[in-house]
């Protein structure tokens, strides 16, 4: 778990400036009040040319980002992540500017409704609903992406889609996600006490979501999708972790699932870099190729 690379070290230090690690367990209230502070930190202005706009789809707040050219390629449907407890269209905006811009695709970014006010599977429901109005709308086809918790729902939103029959995104794009593998996996000891994120913070997340319930973690595909009888049908993936960080373990066990089944996909591990690094991105050189090769693989799946 030893981090050496200056420019993390000096993101971590900047982060839990903002953003004390006590936050991940204080009231829903707290946490987001400095994840705010913390996010604001580290945003950057919209490219030129990215046009953005607010608007209710199905009942749901969302941002659209569009560019010129945007009809011409599949829209990526972003879940942000905080846990199911924090986020929202302003902690992610220049990450969806950055994302349309670097890959001439629509960005719809879902403001999902919150834990512990709304409990699961209100956050997945949201994220399906915006889905499945904006996939029937001619037939378009879409990559679903998102980080942390965001990367939990895109996963899971491929889940119900095969289990209702519904529109199946072409693509799952998932970062440092949580996708409710074995807590006995070496990441969830070896990083207990990573930087950012511990396993105990993913325990007391897992516990708001619920309500303290265990049972949809630990038999809903669509909650924990690594907990699937299987995983055929599902769509192709590309899957980053951040090698120091309690879920790094989940993506190569869902990326080996997928294989399992003949599905394409792909696991990139990143040495160095911690949970919630894609805020690095403009300070660090490792978390900016790591967002580089993102865009760069929608970029070879969008057409």
């Amino acid at each position: 778990m030893l981090i050496t690379d200056p420019e993390i070290l000096q993101f971590i230090a900047d982060t839990e400036a903002a953003y004390p690690a006590d936050s991940n367990v204080a009231t829903a209230e707290e946490n987001r009040r400095n994840y705010d502070a913390m996010c604001a930190v580290f945003r950057e202005p919209r490219p030129d040319g990215v046009q953005a706009s607010d608007e209710i789809i199905a009942g749901v707040p969302v941002r659209r980002y569009q560019v010129d050219g945007y009809d011409k390629r599949p829209f990526l449907l972003y879940s942000h992540g905080g846990g199911y407890v924090i986020g929202g269209l302003e902690s992610h905006d220049d990450v969806c500017a950055e994302l349309a811009d670097g890959t001439g695709c629509e960005v719809v970014s879902v403001d999902y409704r919150l834990a512990p006010e709304h409990l699961y599977p209100a956050q997945l429901d949201d994220v399906s609903a915006v889905w499945l109005a904006e996939a029937d709308q001619g037939g378009r086809q879409g990559i679903v992406i998102g980080d942390s918790a965001g990367g939990n729902l895109s996963a899971g939103l491929c889940m119900r889609m095969r289990r209702v029959g519904g529109p199946m995104p072409m693509a799952q794009v998932l970062i440092y996600p949580g996708l409710g593998g074995d807590m006995q996996a070496p990441s969830y000891t070896e990083n207990a006490e990573a930087p950012l994120l511990r396993t105990s913070d993913l325990i007391f997340y897992k516990g708001i979501l619920t309500n303290g319930d265990p049972g949809p973690l630990e038999t809903d595909p669509e909650l924990s999708p690594l907990k699937a009888k299987s995983f055929a049908g599902l769509p192709r993936a590309f899957v980053v972790t951040a090698d120091v960080d309690p879920l790094r373990d989940d993506g190569p066990a869902y990326v080996d699932a997928l294989k399992a089944e003949g599905i394409v996909a792909e696991w990139r591990n990143e040495p160095q870099l911690v949970h919630g690094y894609l805020r690095a991105r403009h300070r660090s050189t490792r978390a900016r190729n790591s967002f580089a090769a993102i865009i760069d693989w929608i970029n070879t799946v969008r057409e």
